[in-house]
């Protein structure tokens, strides 16, 4: 490490003459690095104004959604009877349900084997899905299906191995082992339900199974006179229902194209029709308009904060006095305090219940946008209408998201602010590199000189002394 030992010959503080000096150089650069601080500290603020903004425009352009204002929701008068619910294009209405029959799947099981470890031996299952008709019996093929081959080789004819080989076929059917005081039975189940999903099921025995319980005990066929196959447990049936007293059928409970727009699922048999109802979703338009409010609220709050100054502290806001900012609270409020011309019993805000307050927040007065709400129709047309030809004729909110897709765009003023502050940082920034390194030049040059008057001073010192010793000598030898 190298010692400065300058000063030590002449007496002469150089390090604090140096320092001094220095400190009064570096005072342009400690203003630019303040300067730097300050614009880096906006920079900030601006990046939150842009996350007010964006979750602003999010709840402006929830409330211009089409969907929201033609949304619906239903109720059942008996929900352990039918559910219902609603989707895109469900008209208002009231209906009548009376469920008369549920669709079932249809469900056979064989007799009991030891365990399922059984051996039933090698051959073929033959699956087909269709319909059992008439008495006696007679299937019918499901339309656009055909016939599924399992096959059961000799070292796969457990009944757990049958199982899962029914299983893997994709068959419309599922296959499942169930115990009972007999032994293991295996259940086999239409995977839809609805008559023209029956099933039937044909055994072809190419090796007998152990004790004589072989393949053949898993078919299947009334038609064919089988009976020592499958037990039918349950028969594939529709559903039978009427709405509004016109008869339904249905090979699934859930029904979905009987109303427009409407999906009821059947879940039991009633004994007397009960009521469903279809009505506007206004709780969701009061959501919509609430979380708008807020956020209305959060960005007027946040500029308000950023932009104040405050006389008792004597600070002002990091955005205090930026026209970019005041600019647009000014747009804020003109559109806040606006009307709407679209053709509506409702002109404001305020006849809404979003009343305008003096520090320019919405107090929402959840009595006044009920009413409000009871004709939503009315309610759309002040917040959402459009009309790009005449502003007044547009929806107050429907003007907020335009001001909030323009404020935000790639060309809009926010982006053109911040790039601007940022280009202003990068060539501060500059600066103060360019002017460290000719501070550092500086310094070295006032170092050198005062090291060279430093050595000047103690050369001067030694020859003082000389002299002194001289005239000293000189004086006692008279």
């Amino acid at each position: 490490m190298a010692i400065s030992s300058t000063g030590l010959g002449s007496g002469l503080d150089v390090e604090s003459i140096v320092s001094s000096l220095m400190a009064v150089e570096r005072r342009p650069a400690s203003l630019l690095q303040t300067a730097a601080t300050t614009m880096k500290s906006q920079l900030s603020t601006y990046g939150q104004l842009q996350s007010h903004v964006s979750t602003f425009q999010d709840k402006a352009r929830a409330l211009n959604s089409l969907t929201l204002w033609s949304g619906t929701t239903a109720t059942s008068s008996d929900a352990n009877v039918a559910s219902v619910t609603t989707g895109e294009g469900a008209p208002v209405g009231s209906y009548s349900l009376l469920v008369k029959d549920l669709a079932n799947a249809q469900t056979a099981s064989s007799p009991a084997f030891p365990s399922k470890d059984h051996l039933m031996g090698a051959g073929k299952l033959t699956i087909e899905l269709g319909s059992w008709t008439g008495d006696p019996a007679t299937f019918g093929l499901k339309a656009g299906t055909t016939s599924v081959t399992v096959d059961i080789g000799p070292g796969e004819s457990s009944l757990a191995a049958v199982r899962d080989k029914i299983n893997a076929a994709g068959a419309g059917v599922t296959a499942t082992v169930i115990y009972d005081a007999s032994g293991a039975r295996l259940s086999i189940r239409s995977t839809q339900t609805g008559a023209e999903n029956g099933f039937r099921i044909s055994a072809e025995e190419q090796e007998p199974g152990a004790g004589g319980l072989g393949l053949a005990k898993l078919a299947f066929d009334p038609e064919d006179g089988t009976v020592s196959g499958l037990s039918l447990n349950q028969s594939a049936t529709n559903a039978r229902a009427t709405l509004n007293g016109i008869d339904i059928e249905s090979a699934s409970n859930t029904l979905t194209d009987v109303a427009d727009g409407m999906t009821i699922k059947l879940l039991k048999k009633s004994a007397s029709p009960i009521d469903l109802q279809v009505a506007q979703d206004t709780e969701s338009m009061k959501t919509k308009v609430t979380e708008f409010v807020n956020a209305y609220n959060e960005l007027s709050k946040f500029i308000a904060t950023q932009t104040k100054y405050n006389a008792d502290s004597k600070t002002a806001g990091k955005l205090q006095g930026d026209r970019t900012v005041i600019g647009l609270q000014s747009q804020l409020r003109e559109i806040l305090r606006g009307t709407s011309t679209a053709p509506s019993a409702l002109r404001s805000l305020s006849d809404a219940g979003l009343e305008v307050q003096k520090d320019g927040t919405i107090k929402l007065e959840s009595k006044k946008l009920d009413a409000a709400l009871a004709t939503p129709a009315e309610l759309r047309k002040l917040m959402s209408s459009s009309d790009l030809s005449n502003e007044t004729s547009s929806g107050i909110v429907f003007r907020f998201a335009k001001l909030a897709d323009s404020i935000l765009g790639t060309e809009g003023p926010l982006e053109s602010r911040t790039s601007g502050i940022q280009s202003s940082i990068d060539r501060n920034n500059k600066r103060v590199s360019d002017m460290e390194t000719r501070l550092a030049q500086t310094e070295k040059r006032i170092r050198a000189q005062y090291q060279s008057l430093d050595a000047n001073m103690a050369k001067l010192s030694g020859l003082s002394s000389y002299v002194s010793g001289q005239l000293a000598a000189l004086s006692r030898n008279s």
